[in-house]
């Protein structure tokens, strides 16, 4: 149980430009959180399935398939439905905010985005899963 507790909480960032990436992964180790990076939509639907991530931020646009695709994959899926979701996009197509929504995502940003508003995001997401007792 204490272990468990201590254990840090892990996020799965999935987008295809590296400098986004390495914002995010930055900004969230600096916070305390566990990153695992995917580059394209096959290698963040692998990544998820195979680390169970605590939360996923996704960008939308992406090579081997849209954002929009990895979240349908995730939330039809029993082993990732649950995971909370974040979308990172420089899309400004209001559709597929709607879209995104309605498939479950949790929480959506344009960018640039304001990293410390994401950490915070991302810490009450995972929040809930922390052991208090």
């Amino acid at each position: 149980m204490s272990a468990e507790s201590a254990r840090k909480t892990r996020i799965l960032i999935a987008d295809d430009s590296r400098f986004q990436l390495e914002l995010f992964r930055s900004a969230l180790e600096e916070k305390g959180f566990e990153i695992t990076v995917a580059q394209d939509a096959l290698q963040a639907g692998m990544f998820a399935l195979r680390t169970l991530p605590d939360a996923i931020i996704l960008d939308l646009n992406m090579p081997g398939g849209s954002g929009i695709q990895v979240l349908q994959r995730l939330k039809r899926s029993a082993k990732t439905k649950s995971i909370p979701v974040v979308i990172a996009t420089a899309s400004e197509d209001v559709e597929l905010q709607k879209v995104a929504a309605s498939l479950g995502a949790t929480q959506f940003f344009h960018k640039p985005v304001d990293l410390e508003q994401v950490a915070r995001t991302i810490a009450n997401l995972v929040a809930p899963i922390v052991d208090t007792d």
